[in-house]
């Protein structure tokens, strides 16, 4: 994967539990990385027929290996278009990482 194609800037972001002064816990977030990334979004091609079987996903972020910096299910990643949650991710070739990930939508109420 070359810088070329790697054109969105993204943040990873974990949500840690934090306590106010009074001890109510809520959710946080912590900015774990700061990247330049690969999106695809869903589409017809093969790849995504594939997929479609066995995911919600409706993105794929690739970016580099970050050491010492563990991606897992369940954290965000937000970028100009919007956040998404990880769902899945694979080690590529060693060097990269694919994270199959849903959009968040805001609800209306």
């Amino acid at each position: 994967m070359s810088f070329g194609k790697m054109n969105t800037r993204i943040d990873i972001i974990d949500t840690i539990p934090m306590k106010d002064d009074e001890g109510f816990s809520s959710k946080g977030e912590e900015v774990i990385a700061s990247v330049r990334a690969y999106r695809d979004e869903r589409h017809g091609s093969r790849k995504w027929a594939n997929m479609a079987a066995y995911t919600k996903a409706n993105a794929t972020f690739q970016f580099r290996r970050i050491p010492d910096v563990v991606i897992e299910p369940g954290m965000l990643i937000r970028c100009d278009t919007g956040e998404y949650k990880v769902l899945s991710v694979e080690v590529i070739m060693g060097f990269y990482l694919e994270a199959a990930t849903e959009k968040i939508e805001a609800t209306k109420d």
